[in-house]
């Protein structure tokens, strides 16, 4: 990194994502071009976002619990994080040694298809659904958590997403309560991600930690918040920007 706006442009997009993944998930769709733009090889730009990720975990899970959030369901988030972590190491195994052309050309797919997602997901009143965590619910959640950590330490973008997806509509848990499940579980298996990727060279601390500052900061902020602000704009925004961004990456990567 040489240029001095490239630590501006990264704190700057680290507030906004930390916001982002915080009330849902998705910024790593922004985090990812971006590391790439500032002159990371794709490898290297998927695990220095892991770091900015494991610190602004840490923050949204101290603002949620400054505002007094608890939850009944960290047995069950303790569960979801293991098998998520056995899925994170072998992901992010399969990440160290894509090709560079593949990697950005999965991405700007993985990208649109999570924006028709976002565009076209159904909505529904969680307050009329009956939670379900035991049983076969239960047995359900922890399949699909297994193959979300795959997803998750081989590109992680789009991870918060799902499991909010996956706890919505397997468990029916409220916002709130999936929201501190999602962080506790990216928290535990982007610890081990992280050290599948330091194993193999492929951080640079030195970017990472000033795109963290930007996450920490807002991660924090939204977890005091604790419902979901504004989504509609951060929502468009998103979208717009993860457009633009898997044209560039489809059309314009070398």
């Amino acid at each position: 990194m040489q240029e001095w706006y490239h630590y501006l442009l990264l704190i700057g997009i680290g507030f906004v994502v930390g916001i982002i993944n915080t009330i849902s998930g998705g910024g790593s769709l922004l985090t990812l071009p971006i590391l790439i733009f500032v002159g990371l090889d794709s490898a290297t730009a998927n695990g220095t976002n892991r770091i900015a990720i494991f610190v602004q975990s840490i923050f949204s899970l101290l603002g949620f619990r400054s505002k007094g959030a608890t939850n009944k369901y960290i047995p069950l988030g303790w569960k979801l994080a293991i098998v998520a972590t056995l899925g994170a190491i072998l992901g992010s195994t399969i990440a160290i040694d894509i090709n560079d052309g593949l990697f950005k050309k999965v991405l700007a797919i993985v990208m649109i298809v999570i924006v028709v997602f976002m565009v076209f997901k159904p909505k529904k009143n969680l307050l009329l659904l009956q939670e379900r965590i035991s049983g076969k619910h239960q047995v359900y959640s922890i399949i699909a958590f297994f193959f979300i950590g795959v997803y998750g330490g081989f590109i992680q973008a789009g991870t918060g997403i799902f499991i909010l997806l996956t706890l919505s509509t397997i468990n029916q848990l409220s916002l709130i309560n999936s929201n501190i499940l999602k962080v506790m579980v990216m928290l535990v298996y982007t610890l081990f991600s992280l050290l599948v990727f330091w194993v193999n060279e492929k951080l640079h601390w030195e970017i990472g930690l000033t795109m963290a500052i930007g996450q920490a900061a807002g991660g924090w902020l939204m977890g005091r918040w604790s419902v979901n602000k504004g989504d509609e704009v951060v929502k468009f925004f998103l979208i717009t920007m993860v457009i633009l961004m898997a044209i560039k990456l489809w059309f314009f990567s070398d």
